[in-house]
């Protein structure tokens, strides 16, 4: 991989971020739940996220034992979101009580305001760790280069385009903006990885399962040879009189191909070729890889902005942790990933520094049913 840097004013080390972002002392503003039985006691930081970050560095509970990171940062739009509202909107002074957040910095500050609290959320990763950070389109080239120097180029593993939303009829000189995009990094290829299935609809199965057996059952064929040449071994040698290809090998044992045929599980071409059949009802009950595009469409009606579809979050946990690990959100929002966190019985920790967001993730969090003690900290 080439080594690819972004240059910037402004630009701060590792060593001097750390050096920088002072910890703060913070005060518990309330517990609610009854305790894990481990004893840990989830987190809902209302603070400035790099001071949080740094104070969370020096908790030997937390650093170096974060499992899964989701990111849902400002999109560097260079606007106001109103509490309550789905669209972004400029909001006069007189309205300031109203401001959820707000989204100004662009360019360069953009970059360094994210990139300082990415180097603490690296140094909170356990080397078991995954991060998705969340990002729109104005920025994500940008981001993608400083996530390949934190992280290392070699650690990126997708770039996930999600549908975010229907169609629009925007009068500009552009195609419509329908996605945004998860890019997925780990620590140290390491990862906590439950690979991710999806059902299949009845489409996927009549395209991929073109043809039907005497029962009615769908299914299509494979070669029953594969690359490569085996000399020596049965996998080389002729089966019914039929040797594989020239540079192939058969993939089974001539026993085992016998047994197949005599079940009736493989197709004789009219010109004599034999394939195995794969039939639908055994492929569908697994389900399909998920692949890299996504849709996870917004919430039609959110209770606050830039609020994510908590399925995106449940597909994002579910894969890339397991029960009782540590997950962490410091971009808490409305708290849809704590929420998602809490129903799949994981630890977590959210921050953030809007007072609306943060009465929005409690209420989110206690909607859970059996939801597990969580505390409210404030930074003093």
């Amino acid at each position: 991989m080439p080594d690819v840097r972004l240059i910037y004013s402004g630009k701060l080390t590792r060593r001097q971020i750390l050096a920088t972002a002072k910890p703060v002392s913070f005060t518990t503003k309330g517990v609610w739940g009854e305790p894990r039985p481990d004893g840990w006691q989830n987190r809902l930081i209302h603070a400035d996220n790099l001071a949080a970050l740094r104070f969370l560095c020096d908790d030997a509970e937390v650093a170096g034992k974060v499992t899964l990171v989701y990111l849902d940062p400002p999109f560097a739009t260079d606007q106001g979101f109103r509490a309550g509202a789905s669209r972004t909107s400029t909001v006069s002074s007189s309205q300031s009580d109203r401001i959820a957040y707000e989204d100004r910095l662009t360019s360069a500050g953009y970059i360094e305001f994210l990139r300082q609290r990415l180097l603490l959320v690296r140094e909170l990763m356990g080397d078991n760790g995954s991060l998705y950070l969340h990002i729109g389109p104005q920025m994500a080239h940008y981001v993608k280069v400083m996530l390949d120097e934190i992280f290392g180029a070699e650690n990126f593993l997708s770039d996930i385009a999600r549908v975010k939303c229907n169609p629009k009829n925007f009068q500009r000189r552009a195609y419509g903006n329908v996605k945004d995009t998860l890019l997925f990094y780990t620590k140290t290829g390491r990862h906590v990885w439950n690979e991710p299935r999806e059902a299949m609809g009845k489409k996927d199965l009549a395209r991929l399962f073109p043809r039907a057996d005497e029962q009615g059952r769908r299914y299509a064929t494979t070669p029953l040879h594969a690359p490569g040449e085996t000399q020596n071994g049965p996998t080389g040698g002729p089966w019914k009189g039929l040797r594989p290809p020239r540079g192939r090998h058969w993939r089974y044992d001539p026993e085992e191909l016998t047994r197949l045929d005599g079940q009736g599980a493989i197709e004789w071409s009219s010109t004599g070729n034999p394939r195995k059949k794969i039939y639908a009802d055994q492929i569908a009950r697994s389900g399909k890889k998920r692949q890299d595009i996504w849709t996870f469409k917004d919430p039609q009606y959110p209770s606050y902005p830039t609020e994510k579809s908590l399925t995106l979050l449940e597909t994002v946990i579910r894969s890339s942790s397991n029960p009782d690990d540590l997950v962490l959100d410091c971009f808490a929002g409305s708290g849809t990933t704590l929420a998602a966190a809490e129903l799949h019985g994981r630890r977590w920790i959210g921050v953030d520094a809007s007072a609306i967001a943060i009465q929005r993730a409690r209420k989110r969090i206690q909607s859970v049913e059996g939801f597990r003690a969580f505390a409210l900290l404030r930074g003093a």
